[in-house]
């Protein structure tokens, strides 16, 4: 019989467990940059060292793009975990590629977007991963401040707190995430990386990431 193609988050996850990308620690949380405290630590920065992996993610972004039907002009990338993978993809589509940076430098042209121009052009904006949306929407601000239209993002995976997506609407902007964490969780359980204890503990900081570690 022939088995069902694994589909694109499938993939992703599998992926991102392959490179060791995905740290488990619920013993020692860490802590993000919005004050959440947690039991797992994603780094998709270590893909652009595995380039079969790192492939992968780059033609899953152009499938995503392809199946969602969005259109661009140009595709951007949020400064600095951001900017490989817009930079592959947009060479891959042959599309012209900026980034945005986290603050107008302070010399120079003191421009924001770097690369080129994006007044009146439709912007894609990709993300390496979403934890609350704050640095994602600062740059959707800083693109549309320029004069670019932008109404998607897309990232690797997210956490899918749903303050982020409230976050992402009420911007106006649709977020998708080629894999998310809930389908990490899971392949990493297929493959025994963990115990029952920490597949229940990584699920109740998921229900509640601001108040896990409060008794």
């Amino acid at each position: 019989m022939t088995q069902p193609a694994d589909s694109l988050p499938e993939r992703v996850a599998r992926v991102l467990l392959d490179i060791e990308a995905v740290v488990f620690t619920p013993h020692e949380p860490i802590t993000f940059k919005s004050g959440i405290r947690s039991p797992v630590y994603v780094d998709n920065r270590r893909l652009i060292f595995w380039p079969a992996q790192w492939r992968a993610v780059i033609e899953g972004f152009q499938a995503l793009i392809a199946a969602e039907s969005i259109t661009c002009d140009v595709i951007a990338g949020v400064a600095a975990a951001g900017i490989p993978h817009s930079s592959a993809l947009a060479y891959l589509l042959e599309r012209p590629s900026v980034f945005v940076r986290k603050e107008a430098k302070g010399h120079g042209t003191r421009s924001q977007i770097e690369g080129g121009p994006v007044d009146g052009r439709r912007v894609l904006l990709i993300e390496d991963l979403v934890t609350t949306g704050g640095s994602s929407l600062a740059g959707v601000e800083a693109l549309r401040a320029e004069g670019a239209a932008v109404s998607d993002c897309l990232c690797i995976t997210g956490y899918g707190f749903p303050e982020a997506d409230r976050a992402f609407v009420e911007a106006g902007v649709t977020l998708h995430r080629l894999t998310s964490f809930q389908d990490i969780v899971a392949e990493a359980s297929r493959r025994g990386l963990f115990d029952r204890e920490t597949f229940d503990l990584v699920n109740a900081w998921l229900r509640d990431p601001y108040h896990w570690l409060e008794d």
